[in-house]
């Protein structure tokens, strides 16, 4: 297991091809998922310096609050609510450039101005939780975080 992660790189693209095979060795040995998905929000936290960054996992039907990296959080979000509930709800990988331009934002943070939330699915294409990253810069989010914050997921087993 890795004690540290190694970054050189100065732009979004390379640091995702640096940090992607460093959080694979954090998570493939590893069985217990809150473990892994609190190295992932560590890992993220730290290359990016993203604002917050944190999972919900589906619970009893609404979001419950997992493993995050940041400022106190919402505990619970419902489904088809906010930003999280309805990446829940479409199934699908939502970017928001200004919060405060999404309708029905829930604003854990004043000072989170843009965010990406993606599904993460089961087997059986069920949502099984999110994961949800802010920042506190408008349009902080792009296809490339999309694509490669994906694969991140993809890498832990549920």
């Amino acid at each position: 297991m890795a004690e540290e992660l190694k970054l050189t790189a100065t732009t979004k693209e390379e640091k995702y091809i640096e940090i992607l095979p460093q959080i694979k060795a954090l998570v493939e040995t590893e069985n217990d998922v809150v473990a892994n998905l609190a190295n992932v929000c560590a890992a993220l936290k730290f290359s990016f310096d993203f604002f917050w960054v944190g999972f919900y996992l589906v619970k009893n039907n609404q979001l419950v609050l997992g493993p995050f990296q940041g400022p106190i959080a919402c505990t619970r979000i419902n489904f088809g609510k906010g930003v999280c509930g309805t990446a829940w709800q479409k199934k699908e990988i939502i970017i928001v450039d200004d919060v405060d331009d999404f309708p029905g934002h829930i604003a854990c943070s004043s000072l989170s101005k843009s965010e990406i939330v993606l599904p993460i699915f089961d087997n059986q294409n069920n949502v099984i939780g999110v994961l949800d990253v802010d920042s506190d810069k408008l349009n902080s989010f792009d296809q490339t975080d999309a694509i490669n914050l994906n694969k991140i997921i993809n890498l832990v087993k549920f």
